[in-house]
């Protein structure tokens, strides 16, 4: 299927963008797969940016890529972060997906894809509207912060802010490998299969508490669900009162179960509650070190850890320069507050 729409921005830029898009396109199973051999299957929130890029290189197939991430979709709402391409990948008790979720971009990505003129069917938006219900119904706790059951839920999976729980500061594959899967026979399911606690790891992240109220307000704009509308401010809200970092000017994970001092950790996750806050002054203190050398600014784009914390490594996992995810979402808050300098 070829797109109809019509791109915007540098036409090179666009071209390189299109062909980098087409190179991952399994036209088979309507989506980009992240690397063949290596990562085949269908990542939730990969899947929400591809279909952002699709959009803006004016092709249509990002809607057909948006609806594959509700393929899997429980009766309950909750949508599995990731749908096999092969064999099971033993991330929990259901088969052809995984029992844990991610950030849930699927809300901005319909929202783009509106945006630039392609159709979203009815069918997925009331899918987001119901992978947002579950969240929010399921996954609050008592404070009003939504929490996850395992690092791969954070979309950053190996964030130094982890830490705490492996009981390391130096990053190794070895060690984290082991450390995700100790995990999973540490985590509760529900009778449908889902995640939803652990004994382990649980932890409200400033990063996954912002996407989910800057999802609600998306589909809220989308939909005029004033019911959604509410819940993005009211959690909103409890993000800058109880997530507030004074010490680093960002805002910091809470954690419940397990953890430690790494939590607050100054890395890019801290900066997205500034998609979502009502306050100014939070917002433009954590945006500002986007521009600075000694935090986040770099020649490239930002990194993903202050240039000089102990935790950053210039070519570490999550502990170098940020995933092109980050990058996105950060501009997307430095745009809302109008610092596009």
């Amino acid at each position: 299927m070829s797109g109809d729409r019509q791109p915007v921005g540098d036409a090179g830029l666009v071209a390189r963008c299109r062909v980098v898009l087409e190179a991952a396109w399994d036209a088979g199973r309507g989506y980009c797969f992240p690397h063949a051999a290596v990562y085949p299957n269908q990542w939730l929130w990969d899947s929400a940016f591809h279909a952002v890029a699709w959009a803006a290189v004016g092709d249509t197939r990002g809607a057909i890529e948006l609806g594959g991430i509700f393929a899997a979709q429980l009766e309950d709402g909750f949508v599995p972060h990731m749908r096999y391409a092969g064999d099971e990948m033993y991330r929990g008790p259901l088969a052809g997906s995984s029992s844990y979720t991610q950030p849930p971009l699927y809300a901005h990505a319909a929202r783009s894809l509106e945006s630039r003129g392609v159709a979203v069917d009815p069918a997925v938006v009331a899918a987001a509207g119901r992978g947002l219900d579950y969240l929010w119904e399921h996954r609050r706790g008592d404070d009003g912060l939504v929490f996850i059951v395992h690092p791969w839920e954070a979309g950053s999976d190996d964030s130094p802010r982890w830490d705490s729980w492996v009981g390391t500061s130096a990053w190794s594959r070895e060690e984290w490998t082991a450390f995700d899967l100790r995990l999973v026979p540490a985590t509760s399911w529900s009778d449908a299969g889902a995640a939803v606690w652990s004994h382990d790891f649980v932890v409200a992240p400033a990063g996954f508490n912002a996407l989910v109220a800057h999802a609600l307000a998306e589909h809220a704009a989308m939909t005029g669900d004033t019911r959604h509308a509410v819940r993005s401010r009211e959690l909103a809200t409890a993000i800058d009162r109880l997530l507030w970092g004074p010490a680093t000017n960002l805002w910091i994970d809470r954690p419940i179960v397990g953890g430690g001092p790494s939590c607050a950790v100054p890395t890019l996750d801290g900066v997205l509650p500034a998609l979502v806050t009502a306050d100014p002054e939070k917002a433009a203190r954590a945006l500002d070190q986007l521009w600075d050398e000694s935090r986040f600014s770099a020649p490239f784009g930002p990194t993903f850890v202050w240039r000089r914390h102990p935790a950053y490594r210039s070519d570490g996992y999550w502990r170098g320069a940020v995933w092109p995810q980050l990058a996105y979402l950060t501009w997307l808050a430095a745009h809302r507050w109008g610092r596009m300098d």
